[in-house]
């Protein structure tokens, strides 16, 4: 685990070299994780002894679709950041780059804001207390970032509405996903439609990196997101925007 060979080799093949400080703060960051995950559930078992590549490399494959921008010295936020997935990793290994991680669990607050602090990142990376529904209203923060990403936060209609609104006109937007996603996809064009978004695309990952199935879906803000959108805190997971039940 010392030096974590997966991960070293993945993220060089990703054209993201991670300098030995990086490698070390990864190694520290998955033993705050070990640590964590007594006190609360932060992620499987299983996962955890398998962080370095289901953690943190996959969170790594998103770095090829950002613009090189916002890779240098952009501003990202990373929606139901959870354990940090995939804003801490980015973050360890783009040090120009300026980091949000939304979280409305406050346990789960208390465990990013531990990390940030003891992984020296504290002028650049952020911890937002809130649901994004709320805090995508906040000045500074709506249409502030160059980029979003959200890893598990439901069907894409959803994620949609809860990260376009923090992203700029011209910014993109991130979304992990694996296997068949050619219907949730379609779904969820009404949303991406009326939220602001276009542009859509699908970027499949190499399947000897993370396993087969896992595709990135990038979305472009081509404008502006109205102002009644996000709707109030719960509504977008209950009913999805466009989707019909």
């Amino acid at each position: 685990m010392a030096d974590l060979p997966t991960l070293r080799e993945g993220a060089l093949r990703l054209g993201v070299p991670l300098s030995p400080p990086q490698v070390e703060a990864f190694c520290l960051y998955w033993d705050l994780l070990r640590e964590g995950n007594r006190r609360m559930n932060l992620t499987s078992t299983q996962a955890l002894e398998e962080a370095d590549r289901v953690h943190f490399l996959d969170s790594l494959t998103i770095a090829p679709v950002l613009p090189p921008g916002v890779r240098e010295g952009g501003r990202l936020v990373d929606v139901g950041s959870g354990a940090g997935f995939p804003g801490l990793p980015l973050a360890i290994a783009f040090p120009g780059m300026r980091v949000a991680l939304v979280e409305s669990v406050g346990k789960k607050v208390a465990f990013l804001r531990q990390c940030v602090d003891a992984l020296g990142l504290a002028l650049r990376v952020e911890v937002l207390h809130g649901r994004a529904e709320d805090l995508a209203y906040r000045p500074g923060l709506r249409e502030g970032f160059s980029a979003g990403v959200a890893r598990a936060l439901g069907p894409l209609a959803v994620a949609l509405e809860l990260v376009l609104p923090f992203i700029q006109v011209g910014g993109v937007a991130v979304f992990p996903k694996k296997g068949d996603v050619a219907f949730e996809v379609a779904q969820a064009m009404p949303a991406m439609q009326a939220l602001g978004g276009g542009n859509l695309q699908m970027h499949t990952v190499d399947p000897s990196l993370l396993g087969p199935g896992r595709v990135l879906i990038t979305v472009v803000k081509v404008s502006p997101t109205p102002r009644k959108y996000p709707r109030r805190a719960g509504m977008p997971a209950k009913r999805p925007l466009g989707v019909r039940r």
